[in-house]
């Protein structure tokens, strides 16, 4: 099981240690030195402008839907988890469109009131309000999880001391809670710098873009390896932020006997605020843009025969990726037991963009094409390296949800396999892989959402003609045909979708107090 741990988790370095080989090697375009440290800024500030954004709107909405009862609350409580399945790179076409010069949004604001939007969606302002809209649902689920985990005697105190209710929230239950808001942040802060689409189509460069640009416009893998290694440092902090966050619960005494929370009821103006903020967020993050892109869609008809090839492609890759991913991330949780480092080392990969895996892929791409010549062999080549990209990024993702299942395994349920002859792999055979079945099928669920959405590193390794939806949709909206980019991003959506209500719906469903 060690070596197997250790087989897995150098799967997953392997693509890292070839950026920093890349970026060693001579051959620097001019986009590269110049421009490292604007793009660096430009990130930096989208990170930031994010993590603020999302902290405050996902923890106050995981507040209310925790701990206050109003109209809508048990729909809010996983509804507002489901901007999950939209890519960024949707909701970016949509917003680009309403906030456009001749968009409805402004042309109703000048008809209706006589003003403009003092907005620019093609900005840094109007990609964080996108980026935001998409990844606010990581703060919300950790916050929502650490809200229906705490006890309530801290903020019965607070109340007995004379706190409001706002007040026993921000001085008790917002810093019990902040290790899993560092948690939430930082997944929200590693999707945002690793986002391609978003960011390309609104006009804004980034490190990520930086990535792309530098392979495909000017063809230079050195000069995109040194674009990646800020993102592999960034990506390494936020990984200890996300790992700190998630080691502890908060500062509750251990002492202190558990009881759950009780949802207040509220009533008046305050149940309507309530209800009108989770309803503009959902609106605003999945209901508007979704509706708007399907609305545009419907004015052309589609290229069925590709779209429905896109579509083949996209599932295919999801399972594989899903498939590759679990199998490694299993064998990572069976031996990282008594080789731990193992899930630390790999873990760095899921903080990693996809446009940075596949720059330290294209090295080894290049060999292995070399040696299979022909297009049918460059599609299996290609579909391979596709596919480690996938679980090199993805494998922690999987592991979180398969460890926690092994842990339902008790030592006692081990010895007594090992006692009755079974070998270490024939135990985990017998006994941890059927218990933790649910927590694998979890994994590949979660796994094959993050492949449908996944664009620069297919952009960098798909083999030719090898077009996935959102590839589909990346072109479409390149050459300004949005109405057709609209097709291939709401069949993500639809695809991605039921996998992200049940997982939703089971996170819910798992909480202690989450039926109250």
């Amino acid at each position: 099981m060690r070596l197997m741990a250790l087989g897995a988790a150098v799967v997953a370095l392997a693509p890292l240690a070839g950026v920093v080989w890349a970026a060693m090697q001579p051959g620097l375009a001019d986009i590269a030195g110049k421009d490292v440290a604007r793009y660096a800024l430009t990130s930096g500030a989208l990170a930031l402008g994010v993590a603020a954004a999302t902290a405050v709107v996902g923890s106050l909405a995981a507040w209310l839907t925790a701990m206050h009862r109003f109209p809508g609350r048990d729909v809010f409580a996983w509804a507002l988890a489901l901007p999950l399945a939209a890519p960024a790179f949707a909701l970016a076409y949509a917003y680009a469109q309403l906030f456009d010069v001749a968009g409805p949004l402004r042309m109703g604001m000048r008809a209706g009131f006589g003003w403009d939007l003092p907005i620019q969606m093609r900005s840094a302002p109007g990609a964080i309000f996108v980026l935001s809209c998409a990844f606010y649902p990581y703060v919300f689920l950790a916050m929502r999880a650490a809200f229906l985990n705490q006890s309530v005697h801290p903020l019965e105190a607070a109340r007995t001391l004379g706190c409001s209710a706002r007040q026993a929230f921000v001085q008790v239950a917002l810093p019990l809670a902040r290790p899993a808001l560092a948690a939430g942040m930082a997944l929200a802060v590693m999707e945002t710098l690793a986002d391609y689409g978003a960011v390309q189509f609104l006009s804004v460069q980034t490190l990520t873009t930086g990535v792309v640009r530098a392979w495909s416009v000017y063809g230079s893998p050195a000069s995109a390896a040194r674009f990646a290694l800020p993102l592999l440092a960034t990506a390494a902090v936020l990984l200890w932020l996300e790992r700190w966050g998630r080691r502890g619960r908060g500062y509750e005494s251990a002492h202190a006997r558990y009881r759950p929370l009780q949802a207040e009821a509220l009533t008046g103006w305050r149940a309507v605020a309530a209800t009108g903020f989770c309803l503009t967020l959902l609106t605003l993050a999945l209901i508007l843009p979704v509706g708007f892109l399907l609305l545009r869609s419907l004015e052309v008809t589609p290229g069925w025969s590709r779209l429905l090839a896109a579509a083949g492609r996209t599932l295919g890759m999801g399972a594989l990726g899903a498939g590759a991913t679990v199998i490694l991330a299993t064998l990572l949780a069976l031996g990282a037991t008594r080789l731990p480092v193992t899930a630390r080392i790999a873990s760095l990969g899921y903080a990693t963009p996809g446009a940075v895996m596949a720059i330290g892929l294209l090295a080894p791409a290049a060999v292995l094409w070399r040696l299979s010549p022909g297009s049918s062999s460059g599609l299996v080549v290609g579909v391979a390296l596709l596919t480690y990209a996938y679980a090199a990024r993805l494998m922690a993702a999987a592991l979180e949800p398969i460890e926690a299942g092994f842990a339902k395994v008790t030592p006692a349920m081990i010895g007594a396999a090992r006692n009755l002859g079974r070998s270490e792999t024939g135990a985990a055979l017998a006994i941890q892989l059927p218990i933790a079945r649910g927590a694998l099928l979890t994994a590949a669920l979660i796994v094959f959402i993050d492949v449908l959405k996944e664009l620069p590193a297919t952009l960098i390794l798909r083999p030719f003609d090898f077009d996935t939806l959102a590839v589909l949709a990346s072109n479409y909206a390149g050459d300004e045909r949005l109405p057709q980019a609209g097709w291939p991003a709401l069949m993500i959506i639809a695809l991605a979708l039921p996998g992200v209500i049940w997982l939703t719906r089971k996170i819910a469903a798992s909480r202690p107090g989450a039926s109250q």
